[in-house]
């Protein structure tokens, strides 16, 4: 049998899904159902400092988008390549329950091999470095800091970091907090995403976590209204090459040695190859979750280890950064003899 296992550095996988931050990691039931599906790690719903953060989560909304951006019903046959429109907060139980349940959770976690992962989605760098200090005391033994919440650029409760300075005071902050392993996620929507990703390394980070929902927009044609009443945050399918763009050139640019998780985008196992192969040695999975259940996790699995079988893989790192490897800078590519047009007869 293939070996699906994953090296985070200190962290030990014992496959690349990773249910990532979201309503359904924010409560003790969602958590559990993840972990009982074979996730290889949860990350919890996200806490700051801002109860202005928490609050949104009453304002908070989700309709799914089909290819022609127009919502389904949450029970359509479409759903899982669906595009999920949102627009969110924080977890809303106080950090001094919150915490406790967590570690709670990990401690079940490390039974079936998994973690549970605090995560923090700033506000404000001192703030953050607190509670990171506060998770690492409760027990939890790997921390995300969300530096690339596409919320930021609507709500002053959350930010949304795209300048290399302020990544660095962020990471900074919290690394001196802590000692466990800390995970960073960043944004694309950027002048410079690999100059963030590689401040990022520089000031401590043992993960990037690359590239997250980015900011969307749509009007109703029937209603001539925005769908949500607002702007809000999407991620889908669609997204997916624009992820294995910034996971592949922060692997041949930025570092080798500092693993990349991969988000936004993947659906299936087959996406989850592609992460892979780009240089991503983990995945984080929201979305296939909300709309299909944790149970999507040990159908992706099962295919995970018939796809490694066909192609006789041994070990499943053995695809970690092969394709971003092989790719062609521009300037290499030799010109064609003769311009040829694939819309022309």
């Amino acid at each position: 049998m293939s070996d699906l296992s994953i090296e985070l550095g200190k962290i030990h996988l014992k496959n690349p899904l990773i249910c990532a931050s979201s309503e359904i990691t924010m409560t003790r039931e969602g958590i559990r159902a993840a972990i009982d599906a074979g996730a290889a790690a949860v990350i919890a719903k996200s806490v700051n400092e801002s109860p202005t953060a928490a609050a949104q989560l009453d304002k908070a909304n989700y309709v799914l988008l089909n290819d022609d951006f127009g919502p389904i019903p949450w029970t359509s046959s479409q759903r899982l390549n669906a595009s999920l429109f949102c627009r969110s907060g924080l977890a809303q139980t106080p950090i001094g329950e919150y915490l406790p349940m967590l570690a709670e959770l990990d401690r079940y976690a490390q039974t079936k091999q998994s973690y549970v992962v605090g995560s923090i989605t700033v506000a404000e760098a001192g703030p953050a470095a607190e509670i990171a200090a506060k998770m690492q005391q409760a027990g939890l033994r790997w921390i995300e800091l969300n530096l690339g919440a596409p919320h930021g650029r609507e709500s002053g409760a959350v930010s949304q970091i795209t300048a290399s300075d302020a990544v660095r005071h962020y990471v900074r902050s919290v690394r001196r907090a802590i000692s466990v392993p800390l995970a960073v996620k960043l944004t694309a929507q950027a002048d410079d995403p690999l100059s963030l990703a590689a401040t990022a390394v520089e000031e401590g980070a043992n993960m990037i976590v690359l590239a997250g929902r980015v900011q969307g927009f749509m009007p109703d044609i029937e209603t001539h209204q925005p769908i949500l009443g607002s702007w809000g945050a999407i991620g889908g399918h669609w997204a997916l090459p624009a992820s294995l763009y910034w996971v592949s050139k922060t692997w041949r640019n930025v570092t080798r040695e500092v693993p990349i998780i991969g988000t936004n985008g993947a659906r299936s196992a087959e996406d989850v190859i592609r992460f892979l192969l780009s240089g991503a040695r983990a995945i984080e999975l929201a979305s296939a979750a909300i709309t299909n259940g944790p149970k999507i996790f040990s159908t992706i699995i099962e295919d995970l280890r018939s796809y490694c079988e066909r192609k006789q893989i041994a070990h499943i790192s053995e695809l970690i950064g092969k394709a971003a490897d092989a790719a062609l800078t521009y300037d290499q590519i030799s010109p064609k003899p003769v311009k040829e047009y694939p819309w022309k007869e």
